[in-house]
């Protein structure tokens, strides 16, 4: 085979591999970026940040909202290790322990995931004028729904939509993303929740619950 067939092969076998659909992909196991959240009906609910660690299955959330003149926040730890959640209220210097549902949900697009559409956001015309990302969608428990957008290059996830009959839509939008996690205490209970006890409920929180609980919060004081 001459040099010139071997080229031939190479560029064959480089197409394919291009013009394959994507694949259901992992993120970084360690990851800090920034969120904000919407309810289905276009309220503004929260923004803040978030530390993700894929390794001991946890997740440490800082909401911030401002509701009228006031402002506060609502910190959130999630041990998905242990099914604890801790909700935390600086400002009250409380702590709530509650029940968390263990079917831990990385940042991962799941392997049952099926594909929407690959687009560019922004252009393609020219580097850096715009990200190549994948849409997915899929069903959850009790009759829900989802879509969510990665991008193809680092798996880095941006979009999550979600629909249940019992809370309808919520949109989590997230940005800023780091790799690596910048500090180890995160993932500690603070000293408030040492003698807080585990509050019974029907049903553990999931990760969209516990984001959605300072949307409740704020309806009910409007």
């Amino acid at each position: 085979m001459n040099f010139l067939s071997v080229l031939s092969c190479l560029g064959l076998l480089l197409a394919a591999a291009v013009a394959q659909d994507p694949k259901p992909c992992f993120s970084p196991p360690l990851m800090s970026g920034g969120f904000s959240v919407m309810s289905g009906n276009g309220n503004f609910m929260t923004t803040g940040t978030i530390s993700f660690d894929a390794y001991g299955q946890r997740m440490r959330v800082r909401n911030y909202v401002m509701n009228g003149n006031q402002t506060y926040g609502v910190d959130q730890l999630m041990l998905f290790n242990q099914k604890i959640y801790y909700e935390i209220d600086w400002s009250k210097m409380s702590c709530k322990k509650m029940m968390l549902d263990d079917a831990f949900i990385p940042m991962h697009v799941p392997s049952d995931a099926k594909l929407m559409g690959q687009v560019f956001l922004g252009s393609s015309s020219s580097w850096g004028m715009g990200v190549l990302v994948n849409s997915w969608y899929g069903s959850l428990p009790n009759h829900g729904q989802y879509s969510t957008v990665f991008t193809e290059i680092g798996c880095i996830p941006m979009v999550y939509n979600a629909y249940t009959p019992a809370s309808g839509w919520i949109i989590i939008s997230t940005f800023n993303w780091v790799v690596g996690n910048t500090n180890p205490q995160d993932y500690i209970p603070p000293f408030i929740c040492a003698r807080a006890k585990l509050e019974e409920t029907e049903t553990p929180h999931t990760i969209f619950t516990a984001l959605e609980s300072l949307a409740m919060k704020t309806k009910k004081e409007e």
